[in-house]
């Protein structure tokens, strides 16, 4: 298990036998699970289900899984039992991986620039929070709490009442395996369409909410009829801080702009280099792998080979993977494999920079209108193509979001998510941007610049960027927005200038 995630230390084909490995565990007895269930329950178990599966539906190292019918309600659930006596194991294990490790310590950290004191550590504070079911609970909660307005992503109830720190009652899944293309198409599923929701929702979890599913294998994802993605099994989580998306976005911005020096100081403030490391040698293989991916074009852009390209860097400069950001890399691997299954040609990023380009056009954190700032301009100069393909991107994801049949049903709590995925709504970004233009000199004078470069007016650039959004932008309501607005601007002027003043004195 601790071999399987960590892509900083063993091969990427032996990690796929090691996942086989880790799933292809024998189920404990049936009545033994029975008996963990109703010693949860303290009642017996015919007085809460009208009827348990007599096969577990899928098995594993730490836990099996049982479908039942709830006797109350008549709702399916899935049952998931902890396997008895698995903590002595477990601290049994941790205690001589640690002693392993403080003696293969000195090598680890010459050879491959890693502690493995430390990978034992972080591994094991991360397993010992899948033996309680109390926490795997909360994160379900928190996923769905996540997801609540998004109509392409289903995320099944807990039955809290019925949970306890061994056993996890659940709303059943009745999906379709995300390996079988087959059959979604049978149900009128757009494959492009559910890929595309897909990666958006990985996308949502790792930028957006900082809690990204750690193990969506092909038996823990799903392909709702509806044309919803459905997830199970939340034991395994990496959780990101703020200050980590944040960097990621920032990652993000260093690659569009070829900055490929900050993209190494990137890696240490996300602590894949010790703090204090001199990046400079570390700047020319970035930037190798970078424009070597990009000379193939994106759409021979995938993650799997960036990858395997970047694993290569982490043998050859001293770079240690986080174990939250092992379980991220592993986990979009993953997803893209299964991406590969449902349509062979598919290529992740050529999904995901779409849907990093409608972020960064529509989301109204300052950070982000910060970063959107910085992508178009560089060394002084606005980018006007720049600005053209990620409205053409953004417009995209749109159009293939809008192919998934979850957007044309009737899902509770979908409407607004629905009106921002089915339009590029920029109405936010125009009036920041305009705000932004009166108010800030520097911006000013740049924009002003960019639109009489070479001693000439460049109207034909803005006209491309309002062709682009004719069909997304109502201008007149537009315009009236704008008007609404200069009060609001004319006050913050009158402060900014008053501050100026008093700062002089």
């Amino acid at each position: 298990m601790v071999l399987a995630n960590r892509p900083d230390i063993i091969r990427e084909d032996y990690m796929n036998e090691l996942c086989i490995l880790q799933d292809d565990v024998p189920a404990f007895p049936n009545q033994v699970a029975f008996n963990i269930i109703e010693e949860e329950l303290g009642q017996p178990l015919e007085a809460v289900f009208s009827k348990i599966s007599s096969k577990t539906i899928a098995a594993a190292s730490l836990g099996q899984v049982y479908r039942a019918t709830l006797r109350a309600s008549g709702e399916e659930v899935a049952i998931k039992v902890l396997r008895p006596q698995i903590e002595p194991i477990i601290y049994r294990d941790l205690f001589l991986f640690r002693t392993l490790a403080s003696f293969l310590n000195g090598i680890s950290l010459q050879k491959l620039g890693c502690n493995a004191e430390l990978i034992v550590d972080e591994f094991g504070e991360k397993l010992l929070e899948e033996l309680d079911y109390t926490l795997e609970a909360r994160n379900i909660e928190d996923f769905l709490e996540n997801f609540k307005d998004d109509p392409t992503v289903k995320i099944p109830r807990v039955y809290r009442q019925l949970s306890g720190s061994r056993v996890l009652v659940m709303e059943w899944i009745d999906g379709i395996r995300c390996t079988d293309p087959q059959a979604i198409r049978d149900e009128g599923i757009d494959i492009d369409g559910f890929l595309t929701v897909g990666v958006s929702a990985a996308l949502r979890q790792l930028l957006e909410f900082g809690l990204f599913h750690g193990d969506p294998h092909p038996g823990n994802i799903f392909a709702m009829r509806d044309g919803r993605i459905a997830y199970v099994d939340f034991g395994n989580v990496a959780v990101l801080s703020q200050q980590n998306k944040q960097i990621l976005i920032d990652a993000v911005v260093h690659a569009v702009n070829e900055d490929y020096a900050e993209m190494a100081n990137d890696f240490t403030r996300l602590g894949f280099l010790a703090s204090g490391t001199d990046v400079a040698p570390i700047v020319p293989a970035l930037e190798a792998i970078w424009q070597n991916s990009l000379e193939k074009g994106l759409a021979d852009f995938n993650f799997r080979s960036v990858t395997g390209k970047f694993n290569q860097l982490v043998y050859n400069y001293p770079i240690r993977i986080p174990e939250r950001f092992s379980l991220v890399i592993r986990s979009l691997l993953t997803q893209e494999g299964i991406c590969l299954t449902l349509e062979p040609g598919f290529k992740f990023l050529e999904v995901a920079y779409p849907y990093v380009a409608k972020r960064l056009l529509t989301d109204p954190n300052p950070a982000l209108r910060e970063r959107l700032i910085q992508v178009l301009f560089k060394d002084g100069l606005f980018q006007w193509k720049r600005l053209e393909n990620l409205i053409s991107l953004a417009k995209e994801n749109v159009t293939k979001l809008s192919k998934n049949p979850a957007f044309r049903g009737n899902n509770r709590g979908a409407s607004n998510h629905l009106k921002n995925e089915q339009k590029l709504d920029l109405t936010d970004t125009i009036k920041d941007g305009a705000r932004l233009f009166i108010i800030d000199e520097g911006i000013r004078r740049q924009l002003l610049l960019a639109l009489t470069e070479d001693s000439k007016l460049h109207i034909q650039e803005v006209v491309d960027v309002y062709r682009l959004l004719e069909d997304q932008v109502d201008v007149p309501s537009m315009a009236m927005e704008l008007a609404q607005d200069l009060p609001s601007v004319a006050r913050d002027i009158l402060l900014s200038w008053s501050s100026s003043v008093l700062s002089d004195r």
